[in-house]
């Protein structure tokens, strides 16, 4: 491990150098994702519990038997875990300094999230149609609550990919923008933990009578 240095700008922000002067921000950048990404995760535990509470509290309504379509949502699954074998082969075209294909990658990995948030929106579109919204029971408003803040997540995470996307075409693969995308890439991978989560909790377990 290298020795290092700080020093204080003139804003008072320290700068860590190494003994060869070069500065290294992206250890701090590395560890303050991964406490972002643990007070998501107490987010979405927080979501998990309330469904866990409220999931049985129909109010002489329909119950996740009755409204989930369960091949539909099967098939919103495998898009996004496909999106995360394309973020994959994102990483490895970065670290083979293959800029226009990360981007190629990149880009294919958003439209697969775009995909799997038009199906959920077809999802939540069609249990209103039917009366079922997050107004009409416990278990609706719960199931709403963690379904639709997981799709905010991924909504956030094909905006950041766009944004990384035209950074790496102006700048290319800079020692930010591999940060950058490397940081995105735990958070995608973050999301299809939890979405695997939510498809066993809330789905499948859900049409169990």
């Amino acid at each position: 491990m290298s020795e290092s240095i700080a020093l204080v700008r003139d804003d008072g922000q320290p700068v860590f150098l190494d003994l060869e002067g070069r500065h290294h921000p992206q250890n701090g950048s590395l560890f303050g994702f991964w406490v972002y990404l643990l007070s998501d995760l107490m987010l979405f535990a927080c979501l998990f519990a309330a469904y866990g509470v409220l999931g049985r509290s129909y109010a002489a309504g329909p119950s996740g038997a009755d409204l989930f379509e369960l091949w539909l949502i099967a098939v919103n699954t495998a898009i996004l875990l496909v999106s995360s074998i394309t973020y994959g082969f994102a990483m490895i075209a970065m670290q083979r300094k293959n800029a226009r294909g990360t981007v190629r990658w990149l880009l294919l990995t958003g439209l697969l999230g775009l995909a799997f948030l038009a199906v959920e929106l077809y999802e939540f579109a069609h249990l209103i149609h039917l009366g079922a919204g997050p107004q009409r029971s416990a278990f609706l408003s719960s199931f709403f609550a963690l379904v639709g803040t997981h799709g905010l997540h991924v909504l956030f995470g094909v905006v950041w990919l766009v944004t990384l996307c035209v950074q790496v075409n102006r700048h290319g693969l800079t020692r930010e923008n591999k940060r950058r995308i490397a940081c995105l890439s735990m958070f995608w991978h973050f999301l299809d933990v939890v979405w695997i989560g939510v498809f066993t909790f809330v789905y499948l377990m859900g049409v169990l009578p």
